[in-house]
């Protein structure tokens, strides 16, 4: 088997199909991973945020691929600046596939510089950087050559060449921009309020070597193209919260649409501190060719959790048994942003 084989052979047992060779990182639950989709949404809804995420997948089909990612930002203002604002974030993402150890770590720093254009607007431009670093353990990898005629023999010779390389980092740079509306300064509920972020990004932008041979293959360049939005439904205090997601990265690409419905379980009180705001959504989401994901979404105050799982729905069917992935998501904002990015006088958080 040539060279080449070894690693393609490895990415297969690592995603499970060969059209996948080029998947990025990536989450189901792209809204509550913004760094992922833009730079530009840094500090938009909330002047603190942190974000953890943590993906399964494969698991009947090979040996499970895993993600994870981890995410912090903060707005930084000045009194001077009346509208507009600037907000830094930390990245961090891992994944690690297949029993070749197939990983990637991607850490990253970003900043994020926030205009408003009318009381209800803000535009909004991020960029990101940071580096690559992959790694790939070709000994856990098993060959025809190893079969015996009876049996596998892992103490057989494989045959194989060793990649020249087990390991190998490159510079990542990223950068997008966001257009954010919101009616109301209620992060949670509110009678007919609608807020939403829509925009555009590009990530891996004139990236160096991504390739365990000695070759010059690049990453290609992901852009994406998203809305998120959250509509409240007239006539009561629940509300709809419609998305989609487009990716193009080289000949891959990706589409994902769905909504989720959310129910208002309480309200703050304006009396006593005591009542917390708190709500329910549930829905799904549909990725073109792949996957359907239902999804659900618990906010209670500055906290939230988010769980989907993807069902199988590819070519991938007859061996996955329609099991896709496991996905958790946790959030906690120390302070919600709307009260204070609309530019309200005062600095109370507002729920």
């Amino acid at each position: 088997m040539k060279p080449l084989n070894l690693i393609q052979s490895a990415l297969i047992i690592a995603f499970g199909s060969t059209s996948l060779l080029a998947q990025d990182i990536h989450f189901s639950q792209y809204a509550e991973t913004p760094s992922a989709i833009n730079p530009a949404l840094a500090g938009v809804t909330y002047n603190t945020r942190v974000i953890g995420n943590y993906k399964s997948q494969w698991s009947k089909v090979a040996t499970k691929y895993e993600t994870m990612g981890f995410s912090f930002e903060q707005t930084v203002k000045h009194k001077k600046l009346k509208n507009n604002y600037f907000a830094i974030a930390l990245n961090i993402f891992k994944d690690v596939a297949g029993d070749a150890k197939l990983s990637t770590l991607n850490p990253n720093l970003g900043i994020a510089y926030h205009q408003k254009i009318s009381k209800k607007m803000k535009l909004s431009g991020g960029v990101q950087s940071g580096f690559f670093y992959k790694t790939l353990d070709a000994s856990n990898l098993h060959w025809d050559n190893q079969y015996n005629g009876y049996t596998f023999d892992p103490g057989r010779p494989t045959g194989e060449p060793t990649p020249p390389r087990s390991g190998f980092s490159s510079f990542d740079l990223g950068g997008g921009l966001n257009l954010n509306f919101v009616q109301s300064d209620k992060f949670i509920s509110a009678k007919n309020a609608a807020k939403f972020d829509m925009g555009v990004s590009a990530y891996h932008y004139s990236i160096g070597k991504n390739s365990f041979l000695n070759t010059d293959e690049k990453l290609k360049t992901r852009m994406c193209a998203y809305f998120n939005g959250d509509f409240n439904i007239p006539g009561s205090i629940n509300a709809i919260m419609p998305s989609f997601l487009y990716m193009r990265q080289g000949p891959s690409e990706e589409f994902i649409a769905g909504a989720l419905f959310k129910f208002i379980l309480g309200d703050p009180s304006t009396y006593t501190p005591l009542k917390k705001p708190r709500a329910l959504s549930i829905g799904g989401y549909y990725r073109f060719k792949d996957a359907v994901i239902p999804s659900i979404l618990f906010q209670y105050n500055k906290y939230a959790i988010g769980i989907s799982y993807d069902i199988n729905v590819s070519a991938l069917t007859p061996a996955s048994k329609k099991n896709g992935g496991l996905e958790v998501m946790l959030r906690y904002n120390l302070f919600p942003g709307y009260g204070v990015n609309l530019g309200r006088s005062d600095t109370k958080p507002s729920y």
